[in-house]
């Protein structure tokens, strides 16, 4: 069976890695990966590099991040997206290409391929985030897809709702957490050695993007965020920098300004997918509005402030504690749960075999 993987961004290929390996490691499947986005930016750590040094071969580059984090060039860059896709469609057939979530450069591939009968199979369907346009992509790719791997019921059951019919549905659980149940975490001395971050220190974990639907607001809510930073002197933060949403440079240059000779404030680039869970499992809490806080936090399970309406819409767990963009309310919440014991055990997004399931399923149903 030949399987494309389209990947364009360092958030998807981690979550994609499990698949990945069992992909690779069974004769029955013929494994080609397509690497756009931010995987070809030196601005947002050159992802592709990850991918190489994870063992996996690039069959496809294709170049198109916007020039810049306006509509217009995010817009633009859709429209190249499918264009150079167009090109991959025509001079090559698979049997099945997997699309993961919601993005606008992942919805500009798909689309590429409608007129070419291409078969998707869509991973993390089903949810919601109400703060961002990604609602708008995720629930298209859903429609355009034909097979649909869901991380829980709830989310399949929405699913089958948007497509009228429950066929070619499947609650997996979430690749997410079989990455977590195999990997070798980096000890807090190894994180030292090869970060300079010292996670002995209680720390907060901080990734903000911006929220996509109400978007001249993202200026006030990183100042207000920032301004929660100086409330909490008790903690070191370590902040992952944001991914190439509309008006995530303003979001970018604030926190540079900010951290600029503050010693307990250390700013990321890329962890690559080691690091950044190595950094979640050592960390105190986390903070913020990223997707990672509602699957991968649940599985340690970690303390989440989740801030605003980017991810409003996906499934609560006990772990998770909803605050607005609000400087004294970010402070009360962090305040609220740093001498708390850690949440109870969560698992609602299966139990780390979504990978074996995917295969599993492609080898008997689709074969």
């Amino acid at each position: 069976m030949k399987i494309a993987i389209l990947t364009s961004s360092r958030a998807d290929f981690s979550l994609y890695l499990p698949l990945l390996k069992a992909l690779k490691a069974d004769p029955f499947f013929q494994l080609r990966i397509i690497a756009y986005g931010s995987h070809l930016s030196p601005e947002y750590g050159m992802g592709i590099n990850h991918i190489t040094e994870a063992g996996f071969d690039v069959a496809y580059q294709i170049p198109g991040m916007p020039l810049d984090d306006s509509p217009f060039s995010i817009s633009k860059s859709m429209g190249r997206t499918m264009i150079d896709f167009a090109e991959v469609w025509k001079n090559e057939s698979f049997d099945l290409v997997f699309a993961l979530g919601d993005r606008f450069e992942m919805f500009a591939a798909v689309a590429s391929g409608i007129p070419f009968n291409v078969k998707f199979a869509h991973i993390h369907g089903g949810e919601t985030t109400e703060g961002a346009i990604d609602d708008a992509f995720r629930h298209s790719i859903t429609q355009m897809s034909l097979i649909h791997f869901a991380c829980t019921e709830t989310y399949r059951l929405r699913v089958a709702e948007l497509k009228g019919s429950g066929a070619n549905t499947y609650n997996t659980g979430a690749l997410g957490i079989d990455n977590l149940r195999t990997i070798q975490f980096l000890s807090i001395n190894e994180f030292k050695k090869l970060y300079e971050i010292d996670l002995s220190i209680p720390t907060i974990l901080t990734t903000v993007h911006p929220e996509t639907i109400l978007f001249g607001n993202n200026a006030h809510h990183i100042d207000e965020l920032i301004a929660a930073f100086d409330g909490l002197q008790d903690f070191q933060v370590v902040i992952t920098m944001p991914n190439a949403d509309t008006t995530g440079l303003i979001i970018r240059e604030k926190l540079k300004v900010y951290a600029e000779g503050k010693q307990r404030i250390k700013l990321v680039e890329n962890f690559g997918s080691l690091g950044y869970l190595s950094c979640m499992k050592h960390c105190r809490l986390m903070l913020g509005n990223t997707s990672s806080g509602f699957f991968e936090a649940s599985f340690f399970p970690k303390w989440v402030i989740n801030l605003g309406t980017r991810q409003k819409g996906r499934i609560l767990t006990p772990n998770i504690i909803s605050c607005p963009f609000e400087t004294n309310e970010i402070i009360e919440s962090v305040n609220s749960v740093k001498q708390s014991e850690d949440p109870g055990i969560i698992d609602i997004y299966g139990r780390g075999t979504a990978a074996e399931n995917i295969v599993k399923i492609l080898k008997h149903e689709y074969r």
